[in-house]
């Protein structure tokens, strides 16, 4: 596949440049890994390029020191959901990725779910209850309604944190515990056997391009945490779906995609149902993770496009959405 960005930038021209990562979320760990890989990165190709953590310097740092850019390495809460976008409007510091209202909407799973229902894009059936809801006897109903197994998630975390695959009744109960443990509302979704399937997507409206879709097999068939960031068993396949069928889920993340109201970058996580090869989108991340096990640089390797040039390309597309 050829190419779908401009490399052709010079790094001087960026100006000074902070590398946000860290924060307070329970994706800090995450986000110290990704933020330590890109800022590497942009100092090997000559970027004026610093770290800074939110969670130990005040945003205010960013414009008494001069910067002119910021790369949001950021996950989750506080980084990822808007309002460290709404913070870098009032400071009149362009950032990498989506911008407030897009943000906020994705790291929603829920809004995120309903805005894509309402538009007719395919995504797994769900039951929305607040902690008040969660009763034993309410609890108990829900795989009635969705079937089993059930997913029960946090759906205002990333990173599998706090999600479970409850496969009976006896495994409600546990799964909603652990959910609440991050979150006082949950999402129970209906589980869509098949393959896991992820796709990145680059840039914004109708100059975005839809990455290689890969599909994801994890140890004992359950992308979690330690099969995410842990794990080097976990494997990244791609070409692994019919040429027509993979130009349909670009096209279907595409257009998730632009429904949000995305810029930048993407990567949206899909299901694929095994009994009629039909796509399910699960989320949409707008920051998504730049480790070593993450899955956009490895999409974008597979046409041509290296990690340090990718963070590179990602830092040109700095924006703010206030004209």
């Amino acid at each position: 596949m050829k190419t779908p960005i401009d490399l052709n930038i010079d790094p001087r021209s960026l100006g000074k440049v902070a590398v946000l990562f860290g924060g307070k979320s329970a994706e800090r760990p995450v986000s110290l890994m990704s933020g330590a890989g890109v800022l590497e990165a942009l100092k090997s190709l000559g970027v004026d390029a610093h770290g800074f953590d939110p969670a130990e310097r005040p945003l205010q740092a960013l414009a008494a020191e001069g910067f002119e850019r910021a790369f949001i390495a950021l996950h989750g809460r506080g980084g990822e959901d808007g309002t460290l976008q709404g913070a870098l409007e009032w400071l009149r510091i362009p950032y990498t990725g989506s911008g407030v209202t897009a943000s906020g909407v994705a790291m929603d799973k829920t809004m995120t779910k309903r805005v894509w229902a309402a538009e007719g894009l395919a995504t797994p059936a769900y039951v929305v209850l607040n902690r008040a809801e969660l009763t034993r006897e309410r609890i108990r109903t829900i795989p009635d309604e969705l079937g089993l197994p059930v997913v029960v998630k946090p759906p205002h975390e990333g990173s599998s944190i706090g999600i479970t695959k409850a496969m009976g009744y006896s495994d409600m109960q546990g799964a909603v515990e652990l959910a609440l443990g991050f979150d006082d509302e949950l999402l129970f979704e209906q589980c869509i056997e098949g393959p896991e399937l992820t796709c990145a997507v680059l840039g914004q409206g109708d100059d975005a391009v839809a990455l290689p879709v890969v599909e994801i097999r994890a140890e004992g068939g359950d992308y979690n945490y330690e099969n995410k960031y842990v794990s080097n068993d976990t494997k990244y396949l791609f070409g692994t779906l019919p040429a027509a069928l993979e130009a349909d889920i670009q096209q279907l993340v595409l257009r998730a995609y632009r429904l949000l109201g995305c810029r930048g970058w993407g990567r949206a996580d899909l299901m694929l149902r095994k009994s009629d090869m039909k796509p399910f989108l699960l989320e949409m991340n707008t920051s998504p993770g730049m480790t070593s096990h993450s899955l956009v640089p490895k999409a974008a390797q597979a046409v041509g496009v290296d990690y340090p040039h990718l963070c590179l390309w990602l830092l040109a597309q700095a924006r703010l959405d206030a004209r």
